[in-house]
Formats: structure tokens, C-alpha cells, sequence
């Protein structure tokens, strides 16, 4: 993998430069081989964050599957797995076909799967020796999937009301797990549950509970292998998702899928993490930002500066403007900027910090999973913002 004029953030217009060599190098940022705007991960803040996971599974005995569509960047996933991950989640078949074709040797797809054609792919991968896992929340799915001949390995999903996918009661669970028990050439290797879309501890606690009574049910009707998987856990509730289903860790593999966790972020998973509510066996820190120029001072009050919705997320929350780097060089707190809108290459700014064409601003994201897909290839800076390596993305 070179870096060339398509790796936007690299500024290489004539002749293409190997990564390897930049980790030798080791440019800084603002040395003339980069342009604006400019997504980078700060080193040790990711390595510290995936120290922090691996150590809370290790202590409350959960195993950790840390979902990949995250980043799809093969070195955070590699690291994932050096720290002691189980396996990695994807959304999708083509996500899983990448994690197959990275090595990574046991995968759970966090969906029910019906496309015929994906589904023969699985099949003849499982049957070749790889460990993959999707879900099924409907007879379709179970007979989709069993339409293959297997082997394939199946979780039934619990979802919630007003939640996305899943089967809605533990009648139904029951009913599709015996579906997918009955079927030749599929194995029903447990239950799947997803709580992240629930906003208050009350509804998580009671959706988890649910679950582990599902889990309770299927296994009284021997549905179950002896050690079945139960796997949930996003981001913002993994620590319910430890204390909810601690009963079931000597008979089940609890497996939490939290992704975010790798970079964290300063707003969306800032405002949410567990850690929050448990401060002893945290923290998390924000390991993304984004470099932007201002390139416009067009008004009293008003700066412009050259990012958009092509560079930064905007789903859950706008960039935060951390420091204003000066032409000089000056690096100042950007006190009383505030992003306000974003266009497709223009991030609006009240003015609080008397900013000026050139000056630099470093943000902050809200919300990784949308910045990770929106760069090919990003930057891997030391606390001095001196470039050590370089992630590359598959999205």
C-alpha cells in the first residue's frame, strides 16, 4: 500500500510514499507533507484504550468481540486481537469477506443474513475451517440459510419494541431457535442481543434481563449447545450488559461487542461512556482529530474553515474546536469557538477566539463510526504530532 495523490490529507502530487518509510522518518504534521483538512490517531491514546477494554472483560470474565465496522483499519484490528480480543464483529458479509481475507479467524456478523449468494460464500468458508457466527431473527432467515446445506453458525436475536432488528418476545425466540435447531447443517450456537439504542439504565436493565430469561428458556428446552454464546454490549452500556448478565458467566461465553471504545471520541461517547459511571475502571480518551485551515474571515463574528461533511462525522453531534494553532505557530485554547454548521467542504465558526485566514484548528469528533469511512488512510501521530505509522481502511 503506497500513499499517493489519492490519499486525501497526504499532500504527494508528484511521486507516491511508502508508509513504511514515513514511520522511519517520521514527519511532523505541519512540516510541509500534509494539507488540510487532516484526520489523525493519536498512538498512545488508542493504545490506552484498548489496554482499558482488555483489562475490564479480563476482570468481570467476559470475553470481547469489538466490532471492526468501527474502523476497518486492519492495524487497530490487529492490535484488538494482540490485546486478547475473542473475534471481531462486522455488520455485513462484505465487512466479513475483508476480516477473512485479513487472517482474522473467528468472526460474528451482528445481522441476519439473507442473501443467498453471501450465504454460500459463508458456508463453503465455515465448512473450510473458519468459525463464523451470524444472526436470525425470522424463519426466512433460518431457511435462507439452511437452503446452503451449512455448516453454519447461527445466534437468534432479541430485539426490543421500536428497535431495529430482532424477534419481539421470547415466544418467538424460542420458536426461530427451534428453527434453526431443526435445520440441517446449521448449528444453533446461541443468542444475540443489541441494548444501544435504548436511552435510559431502566429500559437496558429490563431488555437485559429479558435476554438473559430468553437465554434461561432455550436452554430448558435443550435448544442450546452446553456453553452458548450470548453476545450484546455497544458502547454506551457495556457496564449493564456486565451486571445484568453476570449470572450467566459459568454456564454461557458473554461476549460484548463495544467498537467505539478503540478511539473514543470528545462528544457522543464522551457524554455516554460507562466509565462515566464507573470512574475506577476507566477511562477512555479521545484518540481522533481533525486539522483544518481557516481559510475565511468573511464577517465580525464569523470564520471559516476548509472541512465539511466529506471530512468529519455530523450524525451525532458537530466537531468540537479544541486549540487554534496560530501561523506563528502559537497553539492557544480555542476558547468560545463553536462550531455551528457544516456544509459539504465548509465548517462554520463563531469567532471567539479572533480567528484568522491560516490559522489552524484542531477539532474534535463526534461519534467514530462515521469519521473512520469518510478517509483511506490516516495518520498515526506521538504526542508532538510526529507521524509513526499509518492506518489504511476498508470500507
Amino acid at each position: 500500500m503506497t500513499i499517493d495523490w489519492r490519499s486525501k490529507g497526504f499532500w504527494a502530487p508528484d511521486e507516491a510514499v511508502d508508509p513504511r518509510r514515513l514511520a522511519v522518518e517520521r514527519p511532523g504534521i505541519f512540516e510541509g507533507g500534509f494539507t488540510w483538512p487532516l484526520l489523525v490517531v493519536r498512538r498512545d491514546a488508542v493504545e490506552a484504550n484498548i489496554a482499558t477494554m482488555a483489562a475490564y472483560c479480563r476482570r468481570h470474565g467476559f470475553d470481547l468481540a469489538p466490532h471492526a465496522k468501527t474502523t476497518m483499519a486492519p492495524g487497530l484490528l490487529a492490535a484488538q486481537m494482540r490485546a486478547g480480543a475473542w473475534a471481531l464483529t462486522v455488520a455485513t458479509p462484505n465487512q466479513a469477506l475483508v476480516l477473512r481475507r485479513l487472517g482474522i479467524d473467528r468472526v460474528v456478523i451482528a445481522n441476519q443474513v439473507l442473501d443467498p449468494v453471501a450465504l454460500r460464500w459463508l458456508a463453503a468458508e465455515s465448512a473450510a475451517g473458519w468459525e463464523v457466527y451470524f444472526q436470525a431473527d425470522s424463519l426466512a432467515g433460518v431457511a435462507a440459510a439452511a437452503a446452503t446445506g451449512g455448516p453454519l453458525r447461527v445466534l437468534v436475536e432479541l430485539g426490543h419494541d421500536g428497535g431495529r432488528t430482532g424477534v419481539r418476545g421470547l415466544e418467538e425466540l424460542e420458536r426461530v431457535a427451534g428453527a434453526v435447531a431443526a435445520a440441517p447443517g446449521l448449528e444453533l450456537a446461541g443468542v444475540a442481543g443489541y441494548e444501544g439504542q435504548l436511552r435510559d439504565q431502566d429500559s437496558v436493565d429490563a431488555y437485559l434481563d429479558q435476554l438473559a430469561e430468553g437465554v434461561d428458556r432455550l436452554a430448558a428446552a435443550g435448544l442450546l449447545p452446553g456453553r452458548p454464546i450470548v453476545a450484546a454490549g455497544g458502547s454506551a452500556w457495556f457496564d449493564r450488559v456486565a451486571a445484568r448478565l453476570a449470572g450467566l458467566r459459568e454456564r454461557v461465553r458473554v461476549v460484548l461487542r463495544s467498537g467505539a471504545t478503540v478511539s473514543h471520541d470528545d462528544g457522543f461517547y464522551r457524554e455516554r461512556t460507562p466509565f462515566t459511571r464507573m470512574p475506577g475502571e476507566g477511562p477512555l480518551t479521545a484518540a481522533l482529530e481533525i486539522w483544518a485551515q481557516v481559510i475565511s474571515a468573511p464577517e465580525p463574528g464569523l470564520a471559516i474553515a476548509g472541512m465539511g461533511k466529506r471530512d468529519a462525522p455530523f450524525d451525532e453531534g458537530l466537531p468540537v474546536p479544541l486549540d487554534v494553532r496560530r501561523v506563528d505557530g502559537r497553539v492557544e485554547p480555542a476558547a468560545g469557538v463553536r462550531v455551528t454548521k457544516l456544509n459539504d467542504h465548509h465548517t462554520y465558526l463563531s469567532d471567539g477566539a479572533a480567528l484568522a485566514p491560516g490559522d489552524l484548528i484542531r477539532f474534535g469528533i463526534s461519534h467514530p463510526c462515521t469519521a473512520f469511512d469518510k478517509w483511506r488512510d490516516i495518520p498515526v501521530v506521538d504526542d508532538d504530532r510526529r507521524v509513526v505509522d499509518v492506518l489504511h481502511t476498508y470500507f
